[in-house]
């Protein structure tokens, strides 16, 4: 391995990365070094984003974000999945992007049983409205049930219609829209604390005003695709920035994956 840049913590070398390397990369942080401070002994997540950008800021191209992705994003794209307990994501993008049940993998089979994992990790979808066809595969077909996150006030009969389909209804939120900031510990609370958030735009936006997103896993893509896409957070800016710092860079044929967490 090369040496790092001054200031960083870590810089890997352009060449093709194994997944046994990404993941040791990757690791999620130890659950006491993920609590916060004076947290004592309650149930805490640790909140990671993984998304995708062109280095003229894009989230999408034609409305998805495989266009701007590769071999090498696909493949720690992966890795995050293999490690993660549960993968949360908004339902406009289980929608636009198809999602299905993830699936277990050899390659992290005992790297997980090590963990006390189940074999793949759990779809977490953030709904408002429940609007999603409980006859699709993520529904019928994972091999860990799949998560609805919803608010308190959600429609009786889709709550009910969703259960009947084997998913597990969760209520994080007074209302019927969801708190973002109570994500995490919902989750945590059903033993799911590595936690990998896809997006989209709007519900990153929303996790990091909340104050809920730990680690930043954003690939640059070599692409310029002006349009008007969004960035990778799309909701109402910060009264100040937050800073993150930056922990480590990969580079694989031109894109950069770095990886960014709260101080």
């Amino acid at each position: 391995m090369s040496s790092p840049p001054n200031g960083y913590r870590e810089w890997m070398e352009n060449r093709e990365w194994t997944l046994d390397e990404l993941a040791d990369a990757y690791a999620y942080p130890e659950p006491a070094d993920a609590a916060p401070e004076g947290a004592g002994a309650a149930a805490h997540g640790w909140l990671r984003a993984n998304m995708v950008s062109s280095v003229d800021g894009a989230a999408h191209h034609d409305g998805r974000s495989q266009p701007l992705s590769s071999d090498a994003d696909m493949r720690i794209f992966g890795v995050l999945r293999g490690l993660a307990d549960a993968v949360v994501a908004g339902a406009e993008t289980v929608r636009k992007e198809g999602y299905r049940p993830a699936r277990a993998r050899e390659a992290f089979a005992a790297r997980r049983a090590a963990a006390g994992q189940a074999p793949a990790p759990a779809i977490a979808v953030v709904t408002a409205s429940m609007d999603l066809d409980f006859s699709l595969p993520l529904f019928t077909e994972p091999l860990v049930p799949t998560v609805l996150l919803t608010g308190a006030a959600a429609d009786e009969n889709r709550v009910r219609e969703a259960r009947a389909a084997g998913a597990e209804v969760v209520f994080v939120g007074e209302g019927a829209a969801v708190d973002p900031a109570r994500v995490p510990g919902a989750l945590a609370d059903r033993g799911l604390t590595r936690l990998l958030t896809e997006g989209g735009p709007r519900l990153l936006g929303q996790f990091a005003a909340a104050g809920a997103l730990d680690e930043l896993c954003l690939s640059l893509a070599p692409m310029v695709t002006a349009g008007d896409a969004p960035r990778i957070m799309n909701a109402p800016g910060l009264t100040d920035p937050d800073r993150f710092r930056l922990v480590s860079v990969l580079e694989e044929d031109g894109f950069l994956f770095t990886r960014y967490r709260r101080p």
